[in-house]
């Protein structure tokens, strides 16, 4: 299907809503019927009908086929944020008894999930560098059932060989999940790589703006059906009408900020690269990175995110470049119209900074919707009221 279709016309059946542009947001929490048999199918089959918005809603429909179009999948799911996503694509593909591998370091909310509440109900899981498909080849167990990855991640950008996983995978009888937050569909395609679940928070660019939370979890009808008769309907946590339709809007205008974000970010990333108080960069698409040729291949495109290093002597110095900028805000998450900074060293208090580690050095950058000049200008003069060299 042609993207600009996907964005502006499927799904929306206009004369069915007096053929406004804009799709309404259907803020029920309830649907009627005519006949009670007709009623009966809908207890019968949630997802075959609009019975109660928990479930179904015709707002969060026009959004779903969107969604699973740009995944190139079958069906979608749409949660409140993110770790819904993840936490009912895991729940509803484990039992007692099985065991996981995750590449290390994942999201704050997966590994919480991996190491305080599966434990509960005997659930294991193993985490692997996973930068070689091996790590994930070698951890795997007679019991293992699931393999997590993060490719890249949100960090260090580690990838994964995807292809080289979900075939292992699939040879045995493991079912995958990804977090392709970074790329989107637009730029990296998990479900066309053999990969059983795609998942991508879109609260970030899907989003846009900073003004929603929504999380996507993208798969066979099959797999979707699965999840929702169970951990969908019974977590209570999919988006509402009026979210739905704030992605809706934010699809609209996805592939011009990504090729926005991403000419402003081969400026913001050369000048932060040449920066003498710069150490080193991690942007997958910079050919220093450890894993280019792997980027290269898996992804179309590296959106605005990347991390570097600096030479800090102690923690005060990048307390200082934080918070001398001007215009680049400090905040977690990324994917709006704004540039946000996040060192690594806000988890640390004064005296537990090392300048000999480099995780404590390390700051995280997204570029935004600014002009490159307007944001280089911004870092350029708190590098210099740092004391950075």
């Amino acid at each position: 299907m042609d993207i600009s279709y996907i964005l502006n016309e499927l799904g929306e059946d206009r004369e069915h809503y007096f053929n406004a542009i804009a799709p309404p947001i259907i803020q029920t929490s309830n649907f009627r019927f005519n006949k009670v048999d007709e009623l009966r199918a809908a207890f019968a089959d949630e997802m075959s009908t609009y019975l109660y918005s928990r479930g179904l809603n015709p707002t969060v429909d026009i959004l779903r086929k969107k969604l699973a179009a740009l995944d190139g999948a079958e069906d979608c799911l749409v949660f409140n944020n993110g770790a819904a996503a993840i936490f009912a694509g895991v729940l509803a593909n484990v039992k007692a008894g099985d065991h996981i591998v995750s590449v290390n370091k994942p999201y704050t909310w997966v590994q919480r999930l991996f190491d305080v509440i599966l434990p509960r109900f005997g659930v294991s899981t193993t985490y692997v560098d996973g930068r070689d498909a091996h790590d994930y080849f070698n951890a795997t167990n007679p019991n293992t059932s699931f393999y997590y990855l993060e490719s890249p991640n949100s960090w260090d950008f580690a990838l994964q060989d995807i292809p080289a996983i979900a075939a292992y995978a699939k040879e045995h009888n493991i079912i995958t999940l990804i977090d392709n937050s970074y790329c989107t569909p637009l730029y990296q395609k998990p479900i066309e790589m053999g990969i059983d679940l795609a998942m991508q928070t879109a609260t970030k660019y899907i989003g846009g703006h900073s003004d929603t939370l929504g999380g996507v979890l993208s798969g066979t009808h099959a797999m979707m059906k699965k999840i929702f008769d169970s951990e969908y309907l019974n977590i209570g946590s999919g988006i509402q009408p009026f979210n739905a339709w704030l992605l809706i809007r934010g699809l609209r205008t996805l592939p011009t900020r990504l090729e926005r974000i991403n000419r402003t970010t081969q400026d913001v990333v050369a000048f932060v690269k040449a920066h003498p108080a710069v150490k080193r960069i991690l942007y997958p698409f910079d050919e220093s990175f450890p894993q280019y040729q792997l980027a290269k291949q898996q992804m179309k495109e590296a959106p605005g995110l990347f991390s570097f290093y600096v030479g800090a002597e102690n923690r005060q110095q990048i307390v200082t470049f934080c918070e001398s900028l001007q215009h680049i805000q400090m905040a977690v998450s990324w994917g709006g119209h704004e540039s946000l900074l996040l060192p690594k060293c806000a988890g640390l208090q004064d005296h537990e900074f090392d300048a000999a580690n480099p995780e404590h050095q390390m700051m995280r950058l997204y570029v935004g919707l600014e002009d490159a000049n307007y944001l280089i200008t911004d870092l350029n003069q708190a590098f210099e009221q740092s004391g950075l060299k």
